[in-house]
């Protein structure tokens, strides 16, 4: 019988099963969620399409990149489709690369694909679902790469995630993390890393502006004095003063100041009753909203009241790691008093599924942040290797991705959190194969 040493045979016949279970994982998805579950946030990047407008509020990135592929899917399927080959992708290339290092972690790498927390999500057109599977793209792209081919692979996966920055602009302090990784994929050189971290934050800044406003010709929608407005609303709450740059009557001072803040969306000032009033006034009646007025409101309030900014802040922070924030997206936005795919066995399966878990930690976006922080305490010995460098890149920059809405955030959702749940997977599943490649080579001996 023909010799087979370094077990080359049971690595193929490996990758195999690996190849298969994917493309099932992939048939389930089109299964699950078919054509794809269209949110309102989604609706008004779709409308930019028809409006040949371009707005800042969203991203420009995404209405360009749905439009290029809505002739061919219209609708909620073009994007479903990317969102989903691109999450199926990106685990299939880490379990494969995996195969002859770990075989046992390689097999385990699609079917966490499966796990609740990140395959729910993969229906749900959200720019943050389209935003953590280009940066698993970045990481997997990077991470597969034999020695003659890093260049052209670093070239896209770069790509891959300055196309995930353009998504999400406060991804703005953790995309060098993941570019440093994609620089250094073989082992993270701190010196090195600590140069380049700071001209890297300054290169991505002036890279959004100029594909934003002078590439692509982006209307100016102030989504940043979202954040500001929300800050204003929680520092006159917890002053018990009005911070904003105009006056209310007596009923609108006693709802601002006792009723309408919550630590969990600013939505609360924007189109919720009864507190809309706030931006009916700043944005309409006023004017004030997207002006200077805002922001020199907001600097003065932050100056002033340091320590009410910081109890807003820090109650935000705290509902968004451990509330029971919203999750799955279940709304059909054409019918709004239905569930959407309310007549799918395959869908209601999925929904029984997360609803039974939904109350559990593994959907708290602080449990992800602590998964990944683990993974990254646990890589940290094998910086060097090609293991360690992927789950410090991945889970570093998703842990500051999530701690970045300490100050940016002006909502709860889980969704926001969805890049540390596929980071701490697949970040996850490379620290063990580590030890676990390390554990065998030391039973072997030299």
């Amino acid at each position: 019988m023909p010799c087979d040493p370094d077990g080359a045979g049971r690595v193929r016949r490996l990758r195999i099963a690996i190849a298969a279970t994917v493309v099932v994982g992939f048939g389930l998805t089109l299964l699950v969620f078919y054509p794809g579950i269209m949110t309102y946030d989604a609706k008004f990047v779709h409308d930019d399409i028809a409006k040949h407008t371009l707005g800042d509020w969203q991203s420009p990135a995404m209405t360009v990149l749905w439009r290029l592929v809505d002739p061919v899917a219209p609708g909620a399927a073009g994007m479903f489709l990317i969102i989903a080959a691109s999450y199926w992708i990106g685990f299939a290339v880490l379990a494969l690369t995996l195969a002859r290092r770990a075989r046992r972690i390689a097999m385990l790498v699609p079917l966490l694909a499966l796990a609740p927390p990140a395959f729910v999500f993969v229906g749900i057109i959200w720019r943050d679902v389209l935003f953590a599977t280009s940066w698993l793209m970045a990481g997997a792209v990077v991470f597969a790469a034999p020695a003659k081919a890093r260049r052209p692979a670093q070239a896209l996966a770069l790509a891959f995630c300055l196309f995930g920055l353009l998504l999400r602009p406060n991804a703005l302090i953790a995309a060098p993390v993941l570019a440093g990784y994609i620089l250094w994929p073989t082992g993270l050189r701190m010196r090195d890393a600590a140069v380049f971290f700071a001209p890297a934050i300054l290169g991505f800044a002036a890279f959004i502006h100029v594909v934003y406003y002078d590439v692509l010709g982006a209307t100016r929608q102030h989504p940043l004095q979202s954040i500001m407005v929300f800050d204003l609303g929680g520092i006159s709450h917890f002053t018990r003063r009005n911070q904003f740059p105009t006056s209310w009557d007596e009923d609108e001072t006693a709802r601002l100041l006792n009723d309408c803040y919550k630590p969990t969306e600013w939505d609360i000032y924007w189109r919720l009753p009864p507190c809309d009033f706030v931006m009916r006034r700043l944005e309409g009646s006023e004017k004030l909203f997207g002006t200077s007025a805002i922001v020199a409101a907001w600097a003065r309030a932050v100056m002033r009241h340091p320590v009410a900014y910081l109890e807003h802040r820090g109650a935000f922070m705290w509902n968004f790691l451990t509330g029971a924030n919203l999750t799955m997206w279940l709304v059909d936005i054409e019918k709004p008093n239905e569930i959407v795919f309310h007549d799918r066995r395959a869908f209601r399966a999925v929904k029984s599924i997360h609803d039974a878990l939904k109350a559990t930690p593994l959907f708290r976006a602080g449990t992800w942040l602590i998964v990944c922080l683990g993974a990254c305490a646990l890589a940290w010995p094998r910086r060097h290797e090609a293991e360690g460098a992927f789950a410090l890149g991945l889970c570093g920059s998703a842990a500051i991705y999530v701690l970045t809405f300490l100050v940016v955030g002006v909502a709860s959702d889980f969704r926001y959190a969805y890049w540390a749940v596929l980071a701490g997977l697949t970040g996850g599943a490379a620290t063990v194969s580590s030890r676990a490649g390390r554990s065998r080579k030391d039973s072997h001996g030299p």
